[in-house]
């Protein structure tokens, strides 16, 4: 989704890179559009509808527009069925995916897809950028994703803190709430105790990242703060849609809370984040940029690995709720502690 849609948009980048008058075409998720949004590196943005995920004669007619455009070049990123078969009738001279059982007929170069990170970029990172390994690309590969804000999208998230009267000598800090699920969200009694382990530790002003859908757990974690804490949340600042949203991350000095696309976006402003991870999600696939200062991450599996050890995906998945409550914000308050006090210093 949002996280998969900015790591991949790094192959653009590089591709503009290398070849500067190239047309880039980029096929999404309708839903998904607005994070690359500005981007100079994508020249269209090819929206996948929900009518092509429910209808397989709209699937068809998608692909056949695609294949109108003869493209000299498909990556295919998501490698899954519903790419596969664009890329078999794309009619691209050559088709670059991720070498997996069963579908390597459908392309002209096969990657490695890699089990294991080599650096701290993360294997989310890691993966895209093989992707383009084939190409041997006469440039110095850029592989951080990016985020374009506007002047205007800046001015109207500052004209929000001015009005919600946010105190200006304060650094601001987004909590990344709940995840995109329940399986993804740290429980709400636990995430309210790292609210307050924040506000203990720093003078800050706090913002919530929530859906309007998600308000009633939104305003059960405020009202379980601490009366100190309460007085350093602004609930009520929000963008109106994910444009907004983004010039309002881009005014914050950092971010704390559950994996997500919250978190992918900040990193893609250039902001420090603190990462929790839900037990059932393999922390080194998104721990991107994981380098112990300003991007730090925690599993529970960094604490008891016991309780994770021998166990499948799916079985990780299905016990996530329990397993997320031995995942107390006591192992690893001191963590946290030390990425507040690197992070909020004026030297930062």
């Amino acid at each position: 989704m949002i996280g998969d849609v900015l790591v991949s948009s790094i192959i653009c980048n590089n591709l503009r890179l290398a070849y500067p008058d190239a047309q880039i075409d980029y096929l999404v998720y309708e839903s998904t559009t607005p994070v690359l949004e500005g981007n100079p590196n994508i020249d269209t943005i090819i929206r996948f509808e929900e009518k092509h995920r429910k209808s397989k004669k709209e699937l068809l007619n998608l692909a056949l527009e695609i294949r109108a455009n003869k493209y000299d070049l498909l990556i295919d990123a998501y490698s899954k069925l519903e790419s596969w078969l664009i890329v078999l009738l794309s009619g691209a001279t050559r088709k670059i995916s991720y070498k997996k059982k069963g579908r390597t007929f459908l392309y002209t170069d096969n990657v490695p897809f890699e089990e294991f990170p080599k650096t701290n970029l993360g294997l989310a990172i890691e993966r895209r950028l093989s992707l383009i390994e084939p190409l041997d690309l006469a440039v110095k590969i850029d592989p951080l994703p990016k985020l374009f804000v506007t002047q205007a999208e800046n001015e109207h998230a500052i004209s929000l803190f001015e009005q919600h009267k946010l105190k200006k000598d304060r650094k601001t800090v987004m909590i990344s709430l709940l995840g995109s699920e329940k399986l993804k969200t740290y429980p709400l009694n636990y995430i309210t105790s790292v609210i307050d382990t924040i506000a203990d530790n720093a003078d800050v002003n706090i913002l919530f990242n929530y859906f309007p859908k998600q308000i009633d757990d939104a305003k059960t974690v405020f009202d379980s703060c601490k009366p100190s804490t309460k007085e350093k949340i602004y609930f009520d600042l929000l963008g109106g849609d994910l444009r907004a949203f983004i010039g309002v991350l881009n005014q914050c000095d950092l971010i704390v809370g559950n994996d997500g696309g919250a978190i992918n976006m900040a990193k893609a402003l250039g902001k420090p984040s603190f990462i929790i991870f839900s037990p059932w999600i393999e922390k080194k696939i998104w721990a991107t940029l994981e380098d112990g200062i300003h991007h730090m991450s925690v599993h529970l599996n960094d604490y008891k690995p016991e309780l994770l050890s021998q166990k499948t995906e799916k079985q990780l998945k299905q016990d996530a709720l329990t397993l997320y409550k031995e995942f107390k914000p006591s192992l690893f308050k001191d963590k946290l502690k030390s990425f507040l006090l690197k992070n909020l210093s004026n030297d930062n």
